[in-house]
């Protein structure tokens, strides 16, 4: 019994100097004190100080602090229990670009990993050249950042990727136009409110002393309007409808004509903080400006007939973003109180509602007509710098992929409108690519042997695999003209197609996919494409299988998808 006891003292005295000797060792280890500074993917950031070593439920200890080394160049503090170690999410998110986020339902916290933030949209039968674009109806293009506004002369988007001050881009121009047509496609009814028609609905309106204003039937239009006679001046009262505390749709349609310098105005309140927003859209070549909490958007020329149709609540954000960086009002916030005619002209057809994409699908269709040029293209009026290697595109380049994409929109036009004129100028969109890219074309001949349409028409030659299909669509579509009138684009597209097959798989990275191939025809590192691009990538693959026999299309796809979630090709 003794011998025993004598045993069971040493063994508890072993324990407990075992247990200082750790102790001792963790205090050298540094997971205490103030904020440790770690570099991760070659950027200064800081890591939190590690909790205590606790004891869990079931008797073992909780993970402990230590630090780890990656490839000899980052140290991070990460976590070990037992053979298992632990690294920060943080640190992994950088190094590897991978996404995640804790997420909560019905009370259980779990997280969630993504190896791409991109999304796929799976075709819902044969790709129709009269029917919804792709996946567009999920476009937004007017709230991007790189959209100044939307003129109010024209209807159009103005760009500010590559150059500040804004400039027409037709990539842009043709998707906010198909946008709004597949959303037209694929949207119910929107709402719509009728303020006044000059007829059947009458508004009342506050009419400013010295002001006139009358309803009256106009031959040369064939309609009732209402005519004003006020004061020119923006601090006069003009003629005003004040609108419903209950109205909250925000698309501004009306029909539209001034005889002098006028102006109309609409107050939008900020219902939560009991302020108001006056959008001016004035007789002036002005994009857009602001001053304060008034903002000026450019009619141009006021003195014929124009439909007029506005997205209020965006007018006024990109008002706000001039002089309010990061500041938007939001839709819940806002109400539209009153408009307010000024000057000499007449006005027909007001109405509010939650969309009228067909009107701004035309607004877009109508820029291609009126701004092609003599040689059928919609030349870019920036300068483009693509990158080392490649020389840069002086301004008035054509893109094949704008070429392509204002096809697609100019042929829906004349599907849904029958104007000869749209599909005048789908045609016209061919002659560019029947040039090459040094004879101010977009084609190109890779390895002397395959055509290919270029987004950019650099030299050397750069083949953006996305622009290339892009442009394949819009020939395709006007391919579908009637009469054979299309034969030209059939021909190309047929080319275009032959070359897409052959060429596919020097894309595949294995783990993802390039966005050209500037590093054969340039030299340097591959231009590997970013998720969005690579999702692209997927989705046109999967529209052309739609339309396309060969299986090339959607096993790529399928296999371009897997990389979305972490599958990667086998090594040897």
């Amino acid at each position: 019994m003794i011998f025993k006891m004598r045993f069971y003292w040493k063994f508890v005295f072993a324990t407990i100097s075992v247990f200082i000797i750790c102790l001792f060792l963790l205090s050298l280890v540094g997971c205490k004190g103030p904020l440790k500074e770690d570099l991760v993917c070659g950027k200064a950031v800081q890591v939190a100080p590690l909790k205590e070593n606790r004891m869990r439920k079931d008797g073992r200890h909780s993970p402990e602090g230590f630090d780890c080394v990656i490839n000899g160049e980052y140290q991070v503090s990460c976590l070990r229990d037992g053979s298992e170690v632990y690294f920060p999410f943080s640190f992994l998110k950088n190094y590897f670009e991978v996404y995640g986020k804790i997420v909560s339902e019905d009370g259980e916290e779990r997280f969630e990993w993504f190896h791409s933030y991109s999304k796929i949209y799976h075709p819902k039968g044969k790709y129709d050249p009269k029917g919804v674009f792709m996946y567009f109806d999920n476009y937004n293009v007017e709230v991007r950042e790189r959209v100044k506004c939307i003129t109010a002369s024209e209807g159009v988007p103005v760009s500010t990727q590559w150059e500040p001050r804004g400039y027409f881009y037709p990539i842009q121009i043709a998707q906010f136009g198909l946008a709004h047509y597949s959303k037209y496609i694929a949207e119910a009814e929107p709402n719509r409110l009728v303020l006044e028609d000059g007829d059947r609905t009458k508004a009342l309106w506050f009419v400013a002393d010295g002001a006139s204003f009358t309803r009256k039937f106009l031959t040369d239009i064939n309609n009732f309007v209402i005519e004003f006679n006020t004061q020119e001046s923006l601090n006069s009262k003009g003629i005003e409808l004040k609108l419903s505390e209950s109205l909250t749709d925000f698309i501004l349609n009306l029909n539209l004509k001034f005889e002098s310098n006028g102006s109309v105005e609409v107050i939008v309140e900020d219902k939560e903080k009991k302020s108001n927003f006056h959008l001016f859209y004035v007789c002036s070549d002005l994009w857009i400006t602001s001053k304060g909490n008034k903002i000026f958007h450019g009619l141009g020329d006021c003195n014929s007939w124009r439909r007029l149709t506005r997205d209020l609540l965006v007018d006024l954000q990109k008002g706000q973003s001039l002089s309010e960086k990061g500041k938007r009002i939001l839709r819940s916030r806002a109400r539209v109180t009153a408009v307010i005619f000024r000057g000499v002209g007449y006005a027909d057809n007001i109405t509010l509602s939650s969309s009228e994409h067909l009107a701004h699908f035309y607004d877009a269709a109508d820029w291609f007509v009126k701004h092609q040029d003599d040689e059928g293209g919609w030349p870019i009026d920036v300068k483009r710098h693509l990158g080392a290697g490649v020389e840069d595109l002086d301004a008035g380049w054509y893109s094949a992929m704008g070429q392509g994409q204002a096809m697609s929109l100019l042929m829906r036009a004349y599907y849904s409108s029958r104007n000869e004129y749209y599909l005048s100028a789908a045609l016209d969109a061919v002659k560019p690519f029947q040039a090459l890219s040094e004879d101010h074309g977009v084609k190109a001949v890779f390895m002397d042997k395959y055509i290919w349409f270029e987004e950019y028409p650099t030299q050397p030659s750069s083949f953006v695999l996305n622009g290339f299909i892009y442009s394949l669509i819009g020939l395709y579509d006007v391919a579908h003209a009637p009469d054979s009138m299309g034969s030209e684009a059939r021909d190309l597209y047929i080319q275009g197609i032959r070359s897409l097959k052959a060429m596919l798989l020097l894309y595949d990275t294995g783990s993802g996919t390039l966005y050209d191939l500037r590093h054969i025809t340039a030299g340097g590192a591959p231009n590997v494409a970013r998720w969005d691009y690579h999702s692209t990538h997927v989705n046109q693959l999967l529209l052309l299988s739609t339309i396309e026999s060969d299986p090339v299309f959607a096993t790529t796809a399928k296999r371009w998808q897997s990389y979305m979630n972490g599958k990667r090709a086998p090594h040897n």
